[in-house]
């Protein structure tokens, strides 16, 4: 019995590793960043989100198609037009803190000790 509950905490543990790694494969996209970032204060549009984020309405579709796919996003139709909002809150604190902390290692080189930085390049001269 002690091995049959052994073994179904491993997998549960295998599949929390599993779950972490499917939200941080969507979260990895620097585009899907951006549209985190742009529908923080609020929900928009697609064409507000185009008029925000520098790429075309096929690219923009795909990326807004995969975070609702995955719940990050809901949408809703408001006549001929879509409308995007958080879904996640907890996805875009996560994605909210490691690029803040990233932008203040951009900012204060040098101002953390090696290895302590979360930018595996922030210590890193410029090529």
């Amino acid at each position: 019995m002690d091995q049959m509950i052994h073994a179904s905490a491993q997998a549960e543990r295998g599949r929390v590793f599993e779950l972490a790694a499917e939200l941080f494969a969507v979260l990895a996209t620097p585009m899907r960043l951006r549209v985190l970032s742009a529908l923080c204060e609020r929900e928009k549009s697609v064409n507000e989100l185009l008029a925000e984020i520098d790429t075309t309405q096929p690219n923009l579709s795909q990326h807004l198609a995969v975070l609702y796919r995955t719940g990050v996003l809901a949408k809703r139709k408001e006549g001929t037009q879509v409308i995007y909002r958080v879904q996640s809150e907890k996805a875009v604190a996560l994605c909210r803190s490691v690029c803040t902390q990233i932008a203040i290692e951009l900012d204060e080189p040098g101002a953390l000790p090696p290895g302590e930085s979360l930018s595996p390049r922030s210590g890193m001269p410029d090529a």
